[in-house]
């Protein structure tokens, strides 16, 4: 890192403004995953933070520090959800006033708790579909009505603020050896980051973001942010067209390693977490621990920290986050069905051509004439996922006509 950009960070007088309106929150071991990958895992657990994600203490390290006259003026933020909230609650507590622009497909979960921390202090604007679009609505809103804009992550004191993390992670487990982060802007990876290799150069630490959402990859790749041109908005926390240019000149110094996790093997460790340790995470909090296989050799035998870097998941979309792990883990397929025109057709593929742990999830008739039924869909769920060659034998020995759709993209999606 740059003399410069480090001068202008200082983590230590962040965490004195910051002491009484954050918490200073767990750093847990994880028995199950420490036996699992054969090392000491630990989670900092910011999913337990006040607004339940660490991003509160980026959006108050900054607003704390504005003028009065800013202050006066109000502020304006663009978020897809938790650095909202983040916002929202240092506009409460520090008595201003908050323009908050969201994506419309934002979780209700994540705009209830918004208008719960400003409290009257914060006017919330859905807009686009995605967090670069209501970006740039509020851009266009700060310069109109001449306003601060408080950044989600490409600003000294939002990266100064998170870096906070690290100051507690340090304190709390001075040995650490392995620190894992999500990155969507990478605002917390760089500050985070930063301050662990301060403390330690020889720190591992590990960047991971969604497959469908590669920005902080792609920059590296390019030597330089870039704008991707579709992303897979399911991961909402991490899912941005580009990163931060002040987070890329960071993270491409310090991160030792990135990768990329595939958005159904997020899905699965959500559900491992809720059910195996009470922990509930929203998709993008779960990737420091979804990313464990990717890298055990890196971690065998070394004091691993994976950050939780949030919690809030809206339980309307508990049952996609199921479908999509079922699918990732080989379990849940989806076929276009031709039955035999016959007698007892559906009650052979039932009796004969399911196994004895298949389940039918769904039947419905495409199309259907006044003479005949057309093709079905039909899922079936499956106890094991080695079980599916197996169902497919079976469909062909008793001439059942079928499309496969999870491997066809264009018809899943229209199907499905």
């Amino acid at each position: 890192m740059d003399t410069e950009t480090e001068n202008k960070l200082d983590f230590e007088a962040a965490s004195e403004r910051l002491n009484g309106v954050v918490r200073n929150t767990p750093l847990e071991y994880n028995a199950g995953l420490s036996k699992k990958y054969d090392c000491e895992i630990y989670l900092k657990r910011e999913d337990l933070q006040v607004v339940r994600s660490y991003k509160l203490r980026g959006a108050y390290n900054m607003i704390s520090q504005l003028t009065d006259e800013q202050l006066s003026r109000g502020v304006v933020c663009a978020s897809a959800g938790n650095h909202a909230q983040g916002v929202a609650f240092s506009c409460k507590r520090l008595g201003t006033r908050g323009i908050i622009f969201m994506p419309e497909i934002t979780p209700k979960q994540k705009v209830k708790q918004t208008e719960m921390f400003g409290n009257g202090n914060v006017e919330l604007v859905l807009t686009g579909d995605t967090f670069d679009d209501c970006l740039r609505e509020a851009l266009a809103y700060t310069e109109a009505h001449d306003m601060t804009f408080i950044p989600p992550f490409d600003h000294y004191r939002i990266v100064e603020g998170q870096g906070t993390v690290g100051v507690e992670i340090m304190n709390d487990l001075p040995d650490v050896e392995v620190v894992i982060m999500p990155i969507g802007g990478g605002g917390l990876a760089a500050g985070t980051g930063s301050y662990l290799k301060q403390q330690n150069p020889h720190i591992l630490l590990i960047g991971v973001e969604p497959e469908g959402a590669p920005s902080m990859v792609s920059a590296l790749e390019n030597k330089g942010p870039v704008t991707l041109e579709q992303i897979d908005r399911f991961v909402d926390g991490a899912a941005v067209k580009r990163v931060g240019s002040l987070n890329y000149q960071i993270c491409s110094e310090i991160l030792d390693d990135m990768l990329l996790v595939p958005e159904g093997k997020v899905c699965t460790t959500i559900l491992k977490l809720y059910n195996e340790d009470a922990i509930v995470v929203e998709p993008a909090g779960a990737l420091s621990v979804a990313v464990l296989d990717l890298c055990k050799a890196q971690i065998k035998g070394k004091k691993v920290v994976c950050v939780i870097s949030g919690g809030n998941n809206d339980i309307e979309r508990m049952q996609e986050i199921k479908e999509k792990s079922l699918l990732y883990e080989g379990l849940k397929h989806y076929f276009i069905v031709r039955f035999p025109q016959r007698p007892g057709a559906l009650k052979l593929f039932v009796n004969n051509v399911l196994g004895p742990g298949d389940d039918i999830t769904r039947f419905e008739f495409i199309k259907k004439t006044s003479k005949e039924n057309g093709p079905a869909l039909v899922g079936i769920e499956l106890k094991n996922a080695d079980d599916y060659p197996a169902l497919l034998q079976r469909m062909v020995a008793h001439r059942f006509d079928v499309i496969e759709i999870n491997s066809n993209q264009t018809l899943f999606e229209y199907l499905v």
